[in-house]
């Protein structure tokens, strides 16, 4: 027998484990964490003898999970779970990590913590990325004043090494604020070379001071703001696509035209397929009745008093989307996430983004 198969067991077994929650994994890790100490201590093969063994187990849970290991210290080796920066997923990163055990030679920690910048020098082909070579400056958009635009700028970009400059940058700013403050707290970026600047050009140590100012003033404006509206207005609206196909849309017109909008900046849209065929892409009789009770569904687990907006849905080309603005964006992936194994029947989906301003339904010719 192997060596593998004895540290481990062999592949297909710990592939058969009941794996259903976050103590079963960590359940599952004890029972091997002395042999995974061993390997990531000794450094080689972590990728064969310790990712390729936790990520089906891990799988199990949530397939938006990615990982990192190494030592912490000499005695403490450290695993790193992350998420690539998929807002979707970051609670859950923190939930499994805020399971683990407390072991004395291990440290659990949930997404890339944030680095010092004076250690850090990231290096793609022959590019170099430091303190001393990124800038940054702010971009003021007159009808969205909470808006966080940045450009940042790396010395040494060009038409010809655009693609890996522009990456590396990504790299360099992640790993500088963070992987949470990264995907949360820029709402767009840009990346240029020198010769493209429009400003004057910040030091880029200066981000982290400049994007916790610009929190703190925005928390302080939207500091207990809550929708005033005593009914809300839906109005159902009819369009055609370039397909030819119909489209049917309904919005609540008297929140798009609220004027405190940012202060609910994440938007979830659930997308739900269905077979419309017979209907020219729209649902039939007994599709509509059950996607309305799921819809329902959602609408009471997100309510208005837990940071949570209804704004509407439409219907066209075989899918339903069903729309939520909110407060935060831990909340809504575990909603969705549960109403997706309630109803194994439809195909559902969602995303989640940032947009303070609501700008993904200007297309409803709503009033600003």
């Amino acid at each position: 027998m192997k060596l593998f198969d004895k540290i481990l067991g062999k592949k297909q077994d710990n592939q058969n484990i009941e794996i259903e929650s976050y103590e079963d994994f960590w359940n599952w890790f004890l029972n091997h964490e002395q042999e995974f100490y061993k390997i990531v201590k000794e450094g080689k093969y972590i990728e064969e003898k310790f990712f390729d063994v936790i990520s089906p187990q891990l799988k199990k849970l949530n397939t938006g999970y990615y990982y990192l290991a190494g030592m912490s210290d000499e005695k403490v080796a450290e695993l790193v779970i992350t998420v690539d920066g998929d807002i979707r997923n970051i609670v859950f990163a923190e939930e499994i990590i805020e399971a683990a055990p407390s072991l004395d030679h291990w440290k659990f920690t949930a997404l890339k913590s944030e680095m010092d910048i004076d250690r850090m020098n990231i290096r793609m082909g022959d590019y170099s990325f430091t303190k001393d070579n990124i800038f940054f400056y702010s971009n003021d958009i007159e009808d969205y004043p909470d808006e966080i635009d940045l450009t940042f700028l790396y010395d040494g970009l060009t038409e010809e090494n655009k693609n890996i400059t522009t990456n590396g940058t990504y790299i360099f700013l992640d790993n500088y604020l963070g992987e949470l403050n990264f995907a949360t707290q820029i709402d767009s970026l840009g990346i240029i070379g020198k010769s493209e600047a429009e400003k004057e050009l910040i030091p880029i140590y200066k981000l982290k001071d400049f994007l916790q100012w610009r929190e703190t003033e925005f928390i302080e404006k939207y500091k207990g703001v809550k929708n005033t509206e005593e009914k809300d207005s839906f109005t159902i609206l009819n369009a055609t696509l370039a397909s030819g196909l119909p489209l049917i849309a309904v919005v609540n017109t008297s929140l798009l035209k609220w004027d405190h909008k940012a202060s609910y900046p994440w938007i979830s849209v659930v997308k739900i397929q269905y077979n419309g065929e017979k209907n020219n892409g729209l649902p039939e009789k007994d599709d509509y009745a059950a996607m309305d009770a799921i819809e329902e569904k959602m609408i009471n687990r997100l309510n208005q008093e837990e940071g949570n907006l209804y704004i509407g849905r439409e219907s066209a080309e075989n899918r339903r989307e069903v729309f939520f603005a909110s407060k935060g964006f831990r909340q809504t992936p575990k909603v969705f996430n549960t109403i997706m194994k309630e109803h194994p029947e439809y195909d559902i989906s969602f995303d989640l983004y940032k947009d303070k301003y609501w700008q993904s339904f200007e297309r409803y010719n709503v009033t600003k």
